[in-house]
């Protein structure tokens, strides 16, 4: 099968251009430049700048060209200054675009990677799945980063949603932890405590699954999943001090002891709102519903998945093994 891969330089894109290329694929990348994460893989790289105009359309159509199908992954969380509108563009309009040139080139099933952020959570006796309803606004806020991300991921599956000529088939990964993720993203905090004792853990959870197992859900989607249908992608539960305990393990270091008292992440947020006033860059990360949001379970199931597209359930520590290997061995350890 020959596929278009957008988002193949990220974390996520990176370990499913691997699968691609294992199971026989032909893999073309659109992308911006190169990266490290496809160096030295039998992909054609390709550089068609997606915008909302007929040339550009037409362009994008001539390079999905034999292209069976697309796996749409570019996406990013954006809290600096402009983010918003960047967002925008990455999640909405660019999905517009490549939905318009597919049907162009007579290419019919997309893959969309949304994330997990449209999906209602609870607790780990009763957690979320891809039907659970989500307080937008409580959980979000009304404003700011985190309720761009939301409300532009939810439009771009609307996007998908809506039927047309184009078959789209949308997944949602959790928390993805494993090898190839560059800036780091989810293995940011792997690599935070392989640098410095952290004693203390946020008292929520997720739901966590291997980037192996994620790369293998969107190939599942992609030849089994339902048009129209989203997929949760995740498989373990795990309270952060269970996560990070298995964290400290792989590393050889000693666990978190303490939870992070609410107290303190309301201090960290009022700093970081604070801050952005002076230097948004700088604090851009210190967004106080990012931080709250560590401090509540938060778990989902990926059953809808396992059933219906037969994703496996390896389990977590597997992904940390790996992401500390890379890790390691790209000297972010």
């Amino acid at each position: 099968m020959k596929v278009l891969v957008t988002g193949g330089t990220g974390f996520i894109g990176a370990n499913l251009v691997r699968h691609l290329l294992a199971a026989g694929d032909t893999v073309r990348c659109l992308v911006r430049q190169p990266r490290l994460t496809l160096a030295g893989l039998d992909v054609e790289l390709v550089r068609t700048p997606i915008r909302d105009d007929p040339a550009s359309i037409e362009a994008l159509a001539r390079t999905l060209d034999g292209c069976e199908g697309v796996y749409h992954l570019a996406g990013l969380f954006d809290p600096g200054p402009g983010g918003i509108e960047r967002m925008r563009f990455i999640h909405v309009d660019a999905t517009r675009v490549l939905l318009r040139a597919m049907e162009l080139a007579g290419c019919r099933r997309m893959v969309l990677c949304s994330s997990s952020i449209t999906v209602g959570f609870g607790p780990r006796e009763a957690p979320g799945d891809e039907d659970t309803p989500l307080d937008v606004d409580r959980t979000m806020g009304l404003a700011g980063p985190l309720r761009a991300y939301h409300d532009t991921k939810l439009e771009a599956e609307g996007l998908a949603r809506a039927g047309g000529p184009v078959e789209v088939v949308v997944v949602n990964p959790d928390y993805i932890i494993g090898a190839w993720d560059v800036k780091p993203t989810s293995g940011q905090l792997i690599v935070a405590m392989g640098r410095r004792p952290m004693p203390l853990h946020p008292r929520g959870g997720k739901c966590f699954q291997g980037a192996d197992d994620c790369a293998v859900g969107h190939i599942a989607a992609m030849e089994r999943g339902l048009p129209g249908r989203r997929y949760l992608l995740g498989h373990e539960n795990l309270t952060y001090k269970e996560f990070m305990t298995q964290v400290a393990q792989v590393l050889g270091v000693r666990p978190p002891r303490w939870p992070v008292p609410d107290a303190a992440i309301s201090l960290v947020g009022r700093v970081g709102a604070l801050g952005q006033r002076f230097d948004a860059h700088r604090f851009a990360g210190l967004d106080g519903r990012v931080l709250r949001a560590m401090q509540q379970e938060r778990f989902r199931s990926g059953r809808r998945a396992w059933t219906e597209l037969g994703v496996p359930r390896t389990p977590v520590i597997e992904g940390i093994e790996k992401a500390v290997k890379w890790f390691r061995e790209h000297s972010y350890l």
